[in-house]
């Protein structure tokens, strides 16, 4: 597995990555009903690695994360959004309360799974 410092890392770096391509291609995003549906997806992996940078931002200096970190990450994302197409926003929106849900669910059966293995021991 990786530390915290290396996914701090990869995902700021992905972040770059993702908002530099969506601002590149902004003019294709906005072309069409399917390309502006996309961008409110790439929008939402923006949430998804910035949220992931702050977690792992905040655990190593040791400040419990919250509400705020999602808002400020969520935030960011639907500003981006807003820069390809007004539709992004709310496809951006809907696309990160999707993938927060599945991550919330998923962070929920490792931290079960993990607390199982420490009562076997």
């Amino acid at each position: 597995m990786t530390g915290t410092g290396n996914s701090m890392l990869y995902s700021l770096l992905l972040f770059v990555v993702i908002l530099s391509l969506q601002e590149m291609y902004r003019g294709k995003l906005a072309s069409t009903e399917l390309f502006t549906i996309l961008g409110g997806f790439t929008s939402s992996l923006l949430f998804v690695t910035f949220l992931t940078f702050i977690g792992n931002y905040q655990e190593t200096i040791g400040v419990k994360t919250g509400w705020g970190s999602v808002i400020l990450a969520e935030a960011v994302a639907v500003i981006a959004a807003s820069t390809v197409h007004r539709v992004c926003i709310t496809t951006c929106f809907l696309f990160s309360t999707g993938l927060l849900y599945e991550m919330n669910k998923l962070s929920g059966m490792m931290l079960s799974k993990s607390e199982s293995k420490g009562k076997r021991h």
